[in-house]
């Protein structure tokens, strides 16, 4: 084995690999910024949103509603305009995303217990965003009406739990905090994968034919298929280094470790894998220059982030396009990789996905190097 033409084909892909520093910073370095990068700003959360308040009432009880944005965390009141027209400005020129109007009435309505009514204006350029500040607005809300009730029904010798029609019970599993950070870490885990096994594999080939040693290899004794393995192995040995110190840096910086098997997740890794090898020998296949396979890597990575599930929830997407993700190998992983990582589930319960992720990878890798090797010959 250790004098096969095989070994010594791969032996001298890993000289030539040692001696190409650019790659070897290129698959090494870039992971580990991406996913330190993308676990801190790749975030559903929404934090000190700038805030502009009115308060025409200058109460306690203005004061104490305003305090509950304050107490939050989510909200920074930085202005105090003193009109709709000054606030209207601050929103305009993006510096306030919220607006609260108090109007002058406001405590002595809550003193006679009828309704106060608060006007918030929302910049909804980002709806997203949008959204998620409306449901804290709402809460806040809530929380600061739900405080008034009890205390009048306290002062009437009643307790609100006479009126509790319902009492709700909440226990959030797999993410208790609710970070958006334990779901997105485990997604980039999967991204950094692909992208790494896809590109490096296109380059190494692409490259060859660039300096026209691709020639030079195909009428050396090497048969097809060692000359594909030699390509193939070495990169899948680099990518899987990549992802050991992926999950280091999700264990040891972000303190996140999956619940369930290591093992599994790096076999199931592995069997991604073959969708970015398989996509990597293709794109080779159809590039003549470096510069031509960047781009459709670009080309095919971008669909592939945006309808994998990796930030927009596929349900929320129209059936059509729904149609199109399945064959997407990236959502499957997500699935597998979230689960592995959040709920600590087997293969019992990943089998839907592993099985259309090996059959896509199966047969992505087998039409790629049948058509290098037609492009040997």
């Amino acid at each position: 084995m250790f004098d096969s033409r095989l070994f010594h084909f791969i032996k001298k892909e890993f000289i030539q690999l040692r001696r190409d520093r650019r790659m070897v910073m290129t698959a090494l370095i870039p992971p580990l910024i991406q996913l330190i990068a993308f676990g801190y700003v790749a975030s559903t959360d929404i934090k000190h949103v700038s805030t502009a308040v009115i308060d025409r009432d200058r109460t306690a009880y203005s004061r104490n509603y305003v305090q509950g944005f304050r107490n939050s965390g989510y909200f920074n009141v930085d202005y105090y305009p003193a009109n709709e027209k000054q606030l209207a400005g601050l929103i305009d020129n993006g510096k306030v995303k919220l607006g609260l109007s108090i109007p002058a009435d406001f405590g002595k309505k809550i003193v006679r217990g009828e309704s106060a009514p608060v006007q918030a204006v929302l910049d909804g350029s980002n709806s997203s965003a949008a959204t998620i500040i409306q449901g804290y607005i709402n809460q806040i809300t809530f929380i600061d009406a739900n405080t008034y009730l009890r205390g009048r029904l306290s002062r009437r010798g009643f307790s609100a739990a006479d009126f509790a029609l319902l009492d709700d019970n909440i226990r959030v599993w797999y993410n208790p905090e609710l970070k958006s950070i334990y779901f997105m870490v485990p997604a980039i885990f999967a991204q950094i994968l692909m992208l790494v096994s896809m590109i490096l594999t296109t380059v190494s080939i692409v490259k060859e034919k660039e300096k026209g040693t691709m020639e030079m290899l195909v009428v050396t004794p090497l048969k097809p298929y060692e000359l594909i393995l030699g390509k193939l192995i070495p990169f899948s040995l680099v990518a899987f280094m990549d992802i050991i110190l992926v999950f280091l840096a999700a264990t040891f910086w972000f303190g996140i470790f999956p619940r369930g098997s290591v093992l599994l997740l790096f076999s199931l890794g592995a069997v991604f894998m073959l969708t970015g090898l398989g996509l990597g020998v293709f794109i080779s296949t159809i590039s003549r220059t470096q510069r031509q396979a960047m781009m459709t890597n670009v080309f095919i990575m971008a669909p592939s982030f945006i309808l994998s599930g990796f930030i927009f929830p596929i349900a929320n997407m129209p059936y059509p396009i729904q149609a199109i993700t399945y064959f997407i190998p990236l959502r499957y992983f997500l699935v597998i990789v979230r689960e592995i990582y959040l709920k600590g589930n087997g293969l019992k319960y990943l089998w839907p996905q592993v099985l259309p992720l090996l059959v896509i990878g199966v047969s992505l890798l087998t039409m790629s190097i049948t058509r290098f090797r037609k492009k040997i010959d």
